[in-house]
C-alpha cells in the first residue's frame, strides 16, 4: 500500500484498473483549505500522461513492474519470439506490443520485457545499436564539413538519415529512442 503523501518520482501504483507511475509530485499546502498533493503520472501500459490532484491520505496498492532481460530470436508473422537466456522458454509476443523502435533490433540482440503480473506490456530495445547499412547513395570525398543527411536502409529494413560520407557496407551506431545516427562503428 502506498499513499499519495508517500509519493516519489518513479513510484508504481494500481488505480481505477490501471497501472501509473510518477512522473513528477508536489505536496500543496495552501493557506487556506486542506494540503493535497499535485501529480502528473503516465500509465504505463498505454503511455498516456495525466494530471491529477490527491488528499495525502489516499491509499492505492503498490505496483510492481518486472522487467527481464530476454533475447529477441525471431519473428512468423505478428508474432515475436523471445527467449529466457536462463530457462531457454520462448516467449511469443504481438506485433502490437513492439514499440516503434523496435524496427532498429535483430536477431540475437538483447531486450528488456517488461510485465505486470505476467502479462508482458511493453519491450525496451537496447539504448544503442550498431547496424549495417545496406543501401545508400554513394559518398563523395570532402563531404565531411557539412550537416546535410541522405536516406540509408539498415540490415534491419529501418529508414534512417546519415552524413554523406557514410557508404553501403558500414557498420553505424543509432540511438534507438530518436532514431538518429551517433557515429560510425
Amino acid at each position: 500500500m502506498v499513499t499519495a503523501g508517500d509519493f516519489k518520482n518513479g513510484v508504481t501504483f494500481e488505480m481505477e484498473g490501471n497501472v501509473f507511475q510518477v512522473i513528477e509530485f508536489q505536496h500543496v499546502k495552501p493557506g487556506k483549505g486542506a494540503a493535497f498533493v499535485r501529480t502528473k503520472m503516465k500509465n504505463v501500459i498505454t503511455g498516456a500522461v495525466i494530471e491529477r490532484s490527491f488528499s495525502p491520505t489516499d491509499k492505492f496498492d503498490s505496483a510492481y513492474i518486472e522487467r527481464r532481460d530476454m533475447q529477441y530470436s525471431y519473428n512468423d508473422g505478428d508474432l515475436y519470439y523471445f527467449m529466457d537466456m536462463e530457462s531457454f522458454d520462448m516467449v511469443p509476443l504481438n506485433k502490437e506490443v513492439l514499440p516503434d523502435s523496435f524496427k532498429f533490433v535483430k536477431e540475437e540482440m538483447m531486450c528488456k520485457l517488461c510485465s505486470f503480473k505476467g502479462k508482458v506490456f511493453s519491450v525496451e530495445p537496447p539504448t544503442f545499436v550498431e547496424l549495417e547499412i545496406t543501401d545508400t547513395d554513394p559518398g563523395f570525398a570532402g563531404n565531411t564539413a557539412t550537416n546535410t543527411l541522405k536516406p540509408a536502409t539498415l540490415e534491419t529494413g529501418a529508414e534512417i538519415k546519415v552524413p554523406l560520407f557514410i557508404e553501403v557496407g558500414e557498420v553505424i551506431k543509432i540511438d534507438t529512442r530518436t532514431g538518429e545516427y551517433l557515429s560510425r562503428a
